[in-house]
């Protein structure tokens, strides 16, 4: 399919993305106001109300239902009242009088759409001069992933979201608007209006380790009401430092005013299936030299080579001793790993009245890996209740409970302990099901497959491998509010967020690398982590005129963070089996602890004039603890505003104008602590006398914080009834003074030391687009899109140094790096030697020659996006999300390993006659050398690492889902008020891709350094299932 044909199919893939929402509610009311029912409405639905506050219903209402469509609800109570409804778009009900002419684009303009802000502030959407986009939590309880937060992927502009190919639980990287910083980590999660850690527990390298997973994998979906994301500087400035690189505000759910007690159960199942992304050649099979194995021994030392003859199905010696057809094998992948099924269960109670409201609930995950001894258990219990103690003071409490066992995560990127490693470089002609069991049954040894003995049998580790995962997490808050006034409140809130892990990873007895084969105990590692944040909030709201109106808020918060970490690992367990730390000869153990500290206060202060005209300013000092005594403090201010223009005009197709323009600072301090000053540490003991140790870092007694500017402008838009709305918006980010690492000269008695020198810029425009084309009282078609294009430039490391390195692969001939003058990161390798007229220069061996160490592009998308659509009629609904991404680039360990193994179809040039390359030699003769394709196509993979940076872009059907709700006549004589089943898929196609044998998503570490490195990691998989959702009348 040439590119024409692919843009042809999917533009006409742009049809539908939203699944049923919820549109129905449970009242209760005796003599209430209008606004005071019609707020309810808005609690419990999708549905937001525009409308003039002078120009509602007066009556007193009192209405009672259970499992009411919204819609029916409205018109019952504007039945003779003098005022009628319409419904616009984006789920908006504009109420109007009778004699008023029906809503339009004047209608929009009353409306006072609420959003979250910092803080947990809520404002008026008018009066917000910055970007921030918020999604409703029933878009992600559906079509689910194990880790929340990528349900995300290719639905919100600036947002980009990559994950782990390590099984479920895995980390996720989340960036807003790109790289802002060298040490930029994921933003600051804030859930109920308290900051929760999303610390990566482990991550793999090049020579090997398994993820653990992140913070934010632990929330539940179900229970998640809205997720907002702040994007900008000034949105997420009153944060602090943790939120330089932007902030996502978690609002879960909470209890239902004016309802009995309410049962809810979410039921979803799942199947992950293996996806086969290899296109090897299948001609020449098992063997080395043109040669096929010979004999048994031969046989084992070419399990990964396939270097021999053409296949030709003849009987040919296997690594296990017996004989078969010398023939292609081409679905290893497909037959030894599974398809995993993954069951989510939750059941909530919600019920409450004006005064007291409540939810609980209970969820189980049992999320199976794709590998057959790989499994993750989750159990989670949350609880949110709210108590009016007086008619000024309010109470809420939420509560969550998080037990979490994740069982043999899969090693990822080297070969040690490995099985996805062997199963991907398996010899063409080699049967995955003969590695089978992977031990020898008397002795217990793993089974020898290849020359490498580090090469673990894959087998071997289905039935040997012994690891597993444990976290115990409580994230509690509580809120205290009191009126103090009709205009004024206070406010107190502690959170506490608490983290147990325990990882433990062995070396299974029999492993052939290991000494003896006793194998040992990786890591016995126990962890605490503790933050506590509490803080204090005064808010107020004045009418300084009849058109001049000020919010103001002022606080103070006070974090600290603990953590307490043991390691613990050793070698040769005494007796077989037993994988206890009491059972090794040798071990090694190590305590660390930390504690930090920063104390803030912060203001924000909007001024609106006449509703169209908006002011805001904020500011922050924040206190670290990280920092030296003498530099330890720092304001960051922020300002915004923003223009109503269509209160001005009177275009007939402009329901809603507004210009948004601010600039706001933040800060960050260093992201380890203790670099102010020598700290000693007692290592390992020799001769049992303790040995002591400091830090190679030298310190830095001026240390400051660095900070990072923001410019913001942007353009929002509604037209034709708020069928078109259009989110447009540019930014301008630099940093100066980044805490870096830089290396210092050994005469100083250190490696190196924490500097104030680095500085980073990042620009970028932001669209999103939505677009009703179809929308009558039973059915709706909607179309969203969202694209985002950043460049970023580093413009200085340490003033002296033009890159450094972050990370690499296991054939260890190519790095990522930070690069000056280059995007964040950037993929180092080594290109052909060219003479003065670019011809390649071939060396005396016949292979080409290495050439310089070049940057070759960066690892991050310069342009991304979503397109979403969902269809809607009567009772049926269908949608669908494509993303995509361009402009990255991946450093791939299989596509280097392809061409040393002979799997790469490149290789197939010169098999039988041999390869002379393309090239001059060293004296400037043209190069005549042939050299057989067995020794050419390994050297020449080590020496030219460019053959393994490839092109990162892709596009993909990420997401379907084809859902059917009950009507209310089938439900009447049933206990359920309401019934829906949706179909779901997750990861269906990749429309486009240029990478040959992976998918272009594969990475095996989340972290910055080591973003856009492939290598030996579970295959991706392809998501089937069905989700059901039942509540009770």
């Amino acid at each position: 399919m040439n590119c024409a044909q692919r843009i042809i199919w999917l533009i006409g893939l742009i049809f539908p993305l939203c699944a049923n929402a919820q549109t129905k509610v449970t009242l209760n009311f005796t003599r209430a106001n209008f606004e005071q029912v019609v707020e309810t409405i808005q609690q419990q639905t999708v549905y937001h109300f525009a409308y003039s506050e002078s120009k509602i219903p007066k009556h007193q209402v009192s209405i009672k239902v259970e499992e009411e469509e919204a819609i029916k609800v409205i018109d019952q109570l504007l039945l003779n009242s003098g005022y009628a409804y319409s419904l616009l778009p984006n789920n908006l009900i504009v109420i109007r009088k009778n004699d008023e002419e029906k809503m339009g684009s004047d209608s929009v303009r009353f409306l006072k759409e609420v959003v979250i802000t910092a803080l947990g502030i809520e404002k008026d959407n008018h009066k917000v001069g910055y970007a921030l986009t918020t999604i409703q939590g029933s878009s992600i309880t559906k079509a689910r992933e194990s880790n929340m937060i990528m349900a995300l992927q290719g639905r919100v502009a600036g947002l980009n979201i990559t994950g782990v190919n390590g099984g479920p639980g895995s980390a996720a990287r989340v960036l807003i608007r790109g790289v802002s910083s060298m040490t930029a980590a994921s933003p600051l999660f804030i859930v109920n209006g308290v900051p929760i850690d999303n610390s990566i527990r482990g991550s793999a390298n090049e020579y090997g380790g398994a993820d653990y997973g992140d913070g934010i994998s632990n929330i539940n979906p179900d229970d998640i009401e809205t997720i907002t994301i702040l994007k900008g500087s000034a949105a997420s400035a009153l944060y602090g430092a943790r939120a330089a690189n932007g902030v996502i505000l978690i609002n879960l759910k909470s209890g239902g005013e004016n309802t009995g007690p309410r049962l809810e159960y979410n039921a979803n199942l799942a199947f992950d299936v293996p996806v086969n992304s290899t296109d090897f050649q299948y001609l020449y099979g098992q063997g080395t030299q043109n040669k096929r194995p010979a004999d048994l021994y031969n046989a084992i030392t070419t399990g990964l080579l396939s270097w021999g003859e053409l296949m030709d199905g003849k009987l040919s010696p296997q690594v296990d001793g017996s004989m078969r057809p010398y023939a292609p094998v081409k679905n290893n992948i497909q037959t030894f790993y599974r398809t995993a099924p993954a069951f989510i269960n939750t059941l909530s109670l919600v019920g409450g009245n004006t005064n007291n409201n409540y939810r609980v609930s209970v969820s189980n995950l049992d999320y199976n890996s794709v590998l057959s001894n790989g499994a993750l258990n989750r159990k989670t219990l949350n609880f949110y209740g709210k108590v009016a103690l007086s008619p000024k003071i309010s109470l809420s409490f939420t509560g969550n409970y998080i037990y979490e066992r994740n069982k043999n995560k899969s090693y990822l990127s080297d070969g040690p302990l490995n099985a996805n490693y062997g199963i991907s470089a398996l010899a063409t002609s080699l049967d995955q099901s003969i590695l089978a069991p992977g031990f020898d049954a008397e002795t217990g040894f793993e089974t020898r497959w290849n020359a490498d003995e580090y090469k673990t049998n894959p087998y071997f580790l289905m039935n040997k491998q012994a690891d597993y995962a444990n976290r115990n997490r409580y994230i509690t808050s509580a809120v205290l509010k009191y009126r103090l006034a009709s205009w004024a409140s206070l406010q107190g809130r502690i959170g506490y967020d608490s983290s147990k892990d325990e990882v433990v990873s062995i070396l299974p007895t029999g492993t052939a690398f290991s000494i003896n084969r006793q194998g040992g105990m990786n890591a016995y590692d126990q962890n605490h982590t503790s933050e506590l944040n509490s803080d204090i909030l005064f808010s107020a709201t004045r009418n300084l005129s009849d058109k001049l109106n000020l919010e103001f808020s002022m606080g103070a918060n006070y974090r600290e963070r603990k953590g307490n970490t043991e390691k613990l690992k050793g070698s040769q367990f005494k007796v077989p089996y037993l994988y206890v730390p009491e059972n090794l000869i040798t071990s090694t153990k190590t305590l660390a602890i930390s504690r930090i500290v920063t104390e803030s206060a912060y203001y924000t202060a909007d001024l609106s004039y006449q509703r169209y005209l908006n002011f805001s300013i904020t500011g922050r000092y924040d206190i670290y603890s990280t920092l030296p005594a003498n530099n330890r403090g720092i304001f960051v201010p922020g300002i915004s505003g923003s223009f109503i223009f269509s209160d001005l005009l009177n275009l007939k197709a402009l329901d809603f104008g507004k210009l948004r323009l601010d600039f706001a600072k933040t800060s960050g301090e260093p992201i380890v602590p203790y670099t102010t000053q020598i700290y000693y540490t007692v290592d390992n003991q020799v001769n049992g006398v303790p040995v002591g140790g400091f830090s190679g870092d030298l310190p830095n007694y001026n240390l400051k914080p660095f900070t990072l500017n923001e410019i913001e402008a942007g353009l929002d838009l509604k037209f034709f009834n708020s069928r078109l709305d259009v989110d447009f918006t540019y930014f301008n980010r630099i940093t100066h003074n980044e805490i870096i690492n830089a290396k210092q000269s050994v005469t100083t008695g250190f490696t190196s030391a924490y500097v104030n020198l680095g500085e980073t810029r990042n620009t970028g425009i932001e669209l999103a687009l939505g677009y009703t084309p179809l929308l009558t009282t039973t059915g709706k078609w909607q179309v969203n899109f969202n694209m985002t294009k950043v460049k970023n430039t580093l413009l200085s490391i340490d003033g002296n140094s033009n890159y450094t390195l972050t990370g690499t692969y296991r054939p260890l001939n190519a790095n990522t790096a930070l690069v000056v003058g280059k995007p964040i990161t950037q993929i180092m390798a080594y290109d052909y030697l060219r003479d003065a007229n670019g011809n390649i220069i071939i060396g005396s061996d016949g292979i080409p020659k290495r050439g310089n160490f070049i940057p070759m592009g960066g690892t991050m998308p310069t342009l991304y996006g979503g397109i979403t659509n969902s269809f809607s009629y009567k009772q049926f609904s269908f949608s669908f999300l494509i993303d995509y991404r361009f402009g990255n680039k991946i450093l791939s360990a299989t596509e280097y390993y392809s061409y040393v193994l002979g799997l790469n179809k490149g290789t197939l040039v010169g098999r039988e006659t041999g390869i002379v390359a393309d090239g001059v030699l060293e004296n400037g003769q043209k190069n005549t050398i042939n050299i057989p394709a067995y020794a050419y196509y390994p050297e020449l993979a080590t020496n030219i690492s460019a053959l393994s940076v490839l092109n990162g872009s892709f596009i993909k059907l990420r997401q379907a889902t084809l859902g059917y709700s009950f009507s209310e006549r089938f439900l009447k004589r049933t206990p359920f008020s309401s019934i829906g089943i949706d179909m779901v898929a997750r990861n269906l196609f990749t429309l486009l891709k240029y990478t040959k044998n992976i998918d272009p998503e594969s990475q095996f570490s989340p972290t910055l350094g080591y973003a856009g490195i492939e290598g030996a990691s579970l295959p991706a998989t392809r998501t089937f299932g069905v989700n059901f959702n039942f509540k009770f009348k």
